[in-house]
């Protein structure tokens, strides 16, 4: 198994690097065409300023704006056991703190660094996954943490962020010597105006396809720590099938997902299931490599013997979740 999640890795560290590296090279290019080379050593050091900062915020921060309530371990004790055993595997100083988001929509985030972190899970996730199924996502999370995904994303970010500005800033200055331009004063190449129009489209573009490749990072440190794919395939098949449902009420029957591919953070569920199926097909062939015991057994689907005491599938407390809904 750790062959092929090997290969993979390399793949996409691969694929993620060129994708920040010209994210990098069409910011300097923007900076070097219309404000000279003067203003590089501002535009990094700018970079690296707003890069510390976005680091540094609190994941209470973000926790707030969906609000966001800790979930106690003795309200999900068999959650917490089940997180704590993952973070174990990873390697983390300490397993993240959960957290309830209070919406019907079945989705899980991170925030933080692995030093301090918080998982936010929704109430409509706890609701209609099993524990198996949780128990992927939680790994795909912490998948997050071990990859420095937030980092990584950060980066892009900062450099889409100055990119737009840049452009703005050129497109000000345009307007602002249009009499010089007209008289004949000073001349700007098509090329140039073409750069300025577009590069905040084709960054924020490249930032999307970052996204998307760490996603599939996530996926394979799930699978691994996990030693049990099939429950987070289970789990995004769950997910994609809510999403189907839903955008078919908010349009009309039969409608797909209308943002393409490429405008999507997350790369298609069916390519992520068949990566992996591909990890699945390796633990069931007997691959080597395999350093966990599945949590849960990858052929009945039922809990292990040291988990006893997990139930099929986790429900909030009916009172404590209307103590806070509503």
């Amino acid at each position: 198994m750790r062959l092929i999640i090997n290969r993979h890795k390399l793949y996409n560290a691969m694929e993620t690097v060129l994708l920040i590296g010209g994210m990098s090279l069409l910011l300097a290019i923007i900076a070097e065409l219309f404000f000279g080379g003067d203003i590089l050593p501002w535009v990094f050091f700018l970079s690296a300023v707003s890069l510390i900062i976005t680091v540094k915020i609190s994941p209470n921060v973000v926790l707030k704006m969906y609000r966001a309530r800790p979930l106690l371990p003795k309200e999900a004790p068999e959650l917490y056991q089940m997180l704590e055993e993952l973070a174990r595997r990873a390697g983390l100083p300490g397993p993240p703190r959960l957290y309830h988001v209070p919406s019907p929509v079945m989705n899980a985030f991170t925030v933080g660094s692995r030093y301090n972190a918080a998982i936010a899970l929704t109430d409509g996730l706890l609701r209609n996954l099993t524990m198996r199924e949780l128990a992927g996502v939680l790994g795909h999370e912490i998948g997050h943490l071990v990859n420095n995904d937030l980092q990584v994303m950060a980066v892009a970010d900062t450099v889409g962020r100055l990119t737009e500005s840049l452009c703005f800033a050129g497109q000000v200055l345009i307007v602002l010597n249009l009499p010089i331009l007209a008289g004949g004063g000073a001349t700007i190449p098509w090329s140039g105006i073409v750069l300025l129009l577009f590069a905040p489209t084709v960054s924020s573009l490249l930032q999307l396809a970052v996204s998307r490749v760490r996603e599939f990072d996530a996926d394979l440190e799930a699978a691994r720590l996990t030693a049990d794919p099939e429950g987070l395939i289970s789990a995004l098949e769950k997910m994609e099938e809510y999403q189907q449902n839903l955008l078919r009420k908010l349009f009309m029957p039969g409608w797909n997902n209308p943002a393409p591919s490429i405008l999507r953070t997350h790369p298609p569920t069916d390519e992520r299931i068949r990566r992996l199926r591909e990890v699945e097909r390796e633990i069931l062939h007997g691959g080597s490599g395999r350093h966990y015991a599945p949590l849960f057994d990858p052929e009945s689907g039922r809990r292990m013997a040291r988990l006893e005491g997990i139930d099929a599938a986790y429900r909030l407390p009916r009172k404590r979740m209307l103590g806070y809904w509503y």
